[in-house]
């Protein structure tokens, strides 16, 4: 159950956050193999003294179109995470015209105590999620 979380600067219409988040979704299903109703999103704008987004000496050129994407997750391994910011690049460059050199990805990873889904409970750990009774096969 990933929960990507967005900060991006403000101003962009809705139907362009729309397309951006579905196009992480997509990324995400294609990475990380998850059921496709596990999408749980969150974006953030921010006005433009809010955010600095710098490219640690890299010298990679940011616009007004970057997006910062957090993603908290259970373990992945390193191929999955590869992956994911490939094809989140690749989506995102496609579907919203957002250059590879304006998105930033930070994985997050947690285990299956620190999720619940409602009802006061971590489904996770009580089997009451389809396929949570089966060793994690994720593991690094």
């Amino acid at each position: 159950m990933p929960l990507i979380r967005f900060d991006i600067l403000e101003g962009r219409t809705e139907e362009q956050i729309r397309h951006m988040l579905a196009a992480s979704h997509r990324a995400m299903l294609k990475a990380f193999n998850v059921p496709d109703r596990d999408r749980y999103q969150v974006v953030t704008e921010h006005k433009s003294f809010h955010m600095v987004v710098q490219d640690t000496g890299l010298d990679i050129p940011r616009t007004n179109d970057v997006v910062l994407v957090s993603v908290f997750t259970r373990p992945r391994t390193e191929q999955e995470k590869l992956t994911f910011y490939r094809e989140l690049c690749d989506e995102l460059h496609r579907s919203c015209n957002i250059a590879p050199e304006d998105v930033v990805i930070s994985l997050v990873s947690n285990t299956d105590a620190d999720w619940s889904f409602g009802m006061g409970r971590a489904q996770f750990i009580t089997n009451e999620l389809p396929g949570s009774d089966l060793p994690f096969a994720h593991l690094e």
